[in-house]
């Protein structure tokens, strides 16, 4: 079993920043992290991912220059730096973890969320 919990969020202005904490527990060895968010009214929408081990990472066209995810073996958590924020940022953010469909890489099911960290960017 994962458990993952996330925290860091609030309310901030246009092109501020925040940073966002996912704290995991339980065994993720092998483990794909990643964030989704959903918006009031929208669909999920995928964030970014990072790979456990390899520390790789991948984000989405609309957050990709302002977000940056990052980890800490250490401490078994996962950070999610966002600069710049705009409205648009607003929703609901997900901490996943997953593992990839197939053998080595590729499409990874998220199959632990965590409870959902509420940012709000005012404009």
């Amino acid at each position: 079993q994962v458990q993952l919990v996330e925290s860091g969020g609030g309310l901030v202005q246009a092109g501020g920043s925040l940073r966002l904490s996912c704290a995991a527990s339980g065994r993720t060895f092998s483990y794909d992290m990643g964030w989704f968010r959903q918006a009031p009214g929208k669909e999920r929408e995928f964030v970014a991912a990072i790979n456990w081990d390899g520390g790789r990472t991948k984000y989405a066209d609309s957050v990709k220059g302002r977000f940056t995810a990052s980890r800490d073996k250490l401490k078994n958590t996962v950070y999610l730096q966002m600069n710049s924020l705009k409205p648009q940022d607003t929703a609901v953010y997900y901490c996943v973890a997953g593992r990839p469909v197939f053998p080595g890489g590729g499409p990874v099911e998220y199959n632990y969320w965590g409870q959902g960290t509420q940012v709000t960017v005012s404009s």
